[in-house]
């Protein structure tokens, strides 16, 4: 009976040290890990492009160049040297020159017979645009003197900034009185008044 009892004992021992021996200890398992999830690169805002210094008279070289008109011909914007111009940069992409070409053709209406020369330069390629622009000038009445502006007379037109439309004032003497980005529900009146201030410094 010992015997028995001695050797219960024994293989009772022996069962509770087998995972010492083994060299192994007996842990809760780690809780399970969270995938990680690599978030996408956040996109940095755009580079602003520096402007230029900011024009206050519209340079010869630009002045000077030929500009071709959307139907057939070119001008120059001091041919009309002497009369206050307005420059409107537009495209027919640019929602809010829908909305601004309306209000500056009534404006446009307001000064007929004075010393006033309204033009419109487009920045779209006339080589596959030019049906499009013509098809806009039509279903908006726009009556401004249309052009297409280089790639060069657009940027310095537009002082190294990007946002179409753009207005320019520009005096009699070749001063620019005020120049613009944007349309909002006041760009009729700014016009007006801009062009009154021009026409009563001359």
């Amino acid at each position: 009976m010992k015997k028995i009892i001695l050797l219960s004992l024994l293989v009772l021992i022996l069962k509770l040290s087998a995972p010492a021996q083994s060299g192994r200890r007996i842990v809760n398992p780690p809780p399970p890990r969270e995938p990680v999830v690599e978030s996408a690169p956040v996109e940095s805002p755009p580079e602003r492009l520096t402007p230029i210094a900011e024009l206050s008279v519209l340079p010869d070289d630009i002045a000077n160049r030929e500009l071709r008109s959307i139907d057939e011909g070119t001008f120059r914007l001091a041919d009309f040297r002497g009369k206050v111009v307005v420059v409107n940069i537009w495209a027919t992409w640019c929602g809010p020159c829908r909305r601004e070409v309306p209000d500056y053709e009534k404006v446009r209406k307001e000064f007929a017979g004075k010393a006033v020369e309204f033009i419109g330069l487009t920045t779209e390629d006339p080589r596959t645009a030019s049906e499009k622009v013509k098809k806009f000038a039509r279903d908006f009445n726009f009556g401004f003197r249309l052009g297409w502006a280089d790639r060069e007379t657009a940027q310095m037109l537009m002082n190294g900034r990007r946002a179409i439309p753009q207005t320019l004032v520009i005096a009699a003497d070749g001063r620019i009185v005020s120049h613009w980005n944007g349309y909002g529900s006041q760009s009729r009146s700014r016009l007006r008044d801009t062009i009154d201030h021009a026409l009563s410094e001359k």
